[in-house]
């Protein structure tokens, strides 16, 4: 695969000091974190559902029961990436992940956008359709632009909101992703970055691949995760297209000019960062933790990666329940 058809990333060192940081804090973890090993990919397949909509059909996943909490994914996965944390979370919330348009198993509308003011628009209908009027936000990568584009549209519909590594309104998008929004341009993304990494999981897993460039572990994304997500998006020449159309919505900035707005957003926010991300700038959780009127502050994750929430669920269920309880 060449390097230009994905993101361009220095190999970063894990701190060993990493799982200490991740086992902390969480009663009862050891029987969830068999729950939530059980709940593998043909389990997660079995548990999607679809809903119809004027965007298409929505793919979706639940679980658990109570208030609910709204998981939003990151480019180019689905909402598998939240099986773990949805796992420790379910005895506290209704856990909704639903999949992004142009990514994962949603099905598309002919002619329907898919950049990131569709995705909120699709989001609120989602909820209606679910009978949800009020979520708390936990979001990743470009999933973090569409949060924070949904609790300015709709403030009244989010309790609190965590935010991991992802697209800040100075940082949207990163330069590391600009190659892939030019390959997706030529028609090129797509075709280039998946099918290797289907064919070959060992290159997946490699510095060519997503996985040195995005996941904290070596071992990291297993076999199940790079056939969950991204099979979909080259499953047909109309899904090809559209996983190009989703990386070219993020140019662009959707988020140009939304700093006024978020600063008048009163809602509790919580910042968990990974420190190995080279992705996106490691000013922007700074400046996130300034920008919200109500932020309770930042959590740094030593050595994690982007995609770290898919490794680390206990750290994204520790800290939504320590936000969480201050509502």
């Amino acid at each position: 695969m060449n390097r230009r058809t994905f993101i361009q990333l220095g190999v970063g060192a894990a701190s060993v000091g990493l799982l200490g940081a991740c086992a902390t804090g969480l009663s009862g973890a050891t029987a969830t974190a068999a729950d939530a090993a059980a709940w593998n990919a043909a389990a997660f397949h079995a548990a999607r559902r679809f809903v119809a909509t004027s965007f298409g059909e929505i793919a979706y996943v639940e679980r658990g029961q109570g208030p609910a909490a709204l998981f939003l994914h990151g480019f180019p996965l689905n909402s598998f990436q939240w099986r773990g944390a949805m796992a420790y979370l379910a005895p506290y919330r209704r856990c909704i992940a639903a999949d992004f348009m142009g990514l994962g198993y949603t099905r598309v509308a002919e002619g329907q956008s898919v950049a990131p003011d569709a995705q909120v628009d699709m989001l609120a209908t989602l909820l209606d359709r679910l009978g949800v009027d009020s979520v708390d936000l936990i979001a990743n990568d470009s999933g973090g632009a569409v949060a924070q584009m949904f609790l300015v549209k709709y403030p009244q519909r989010v309790r609190s909101m965590l935010l991991t590594n992802c697209d800040v309104e100075n940082d949207s998008p990163p330069a590391a992703v600009v190659p892939v929004i030019e390959a997706a341009r030529r028609g090129r993304f797509a075709l280039e970055t998946f099918p290797p990494q289907l064919a070959d999981h060992a290159f997946a897993r490699s510095e060519k691949g997503i996985g040195v460039q995005c996941f904290t572990y070596p071992d990291h994304p297993s076999d199940e995760a790079i056939e969950t997500y991204f099979t979909p998006l080259v499953s047909t020449p109309q899904r090809t297209q559209l996983t190009d159309a989703y990386a070219m919505g993020l140019d662009p900035n959707p988020l140009a000019g939304i700093e006024a707005a978020l600063k008048r957003c009163t809602q509790p926010v919580r910042i968990v960062w990974g420190t190995g991300d080279t992705i996106f700038s490691p000013a922007s959780p700074h400046y996130l933790d300034r920008l919200f009127p109500n932020s309770r502050g930042i959590r740094f994750i030593e050595g994690a990666k982007l995609f770290y929430p898919e490794e680390f669920p206990e750290v994204i269920a520790h800290e939504a329940r320590q936000l969480w309880a201050t509502l």
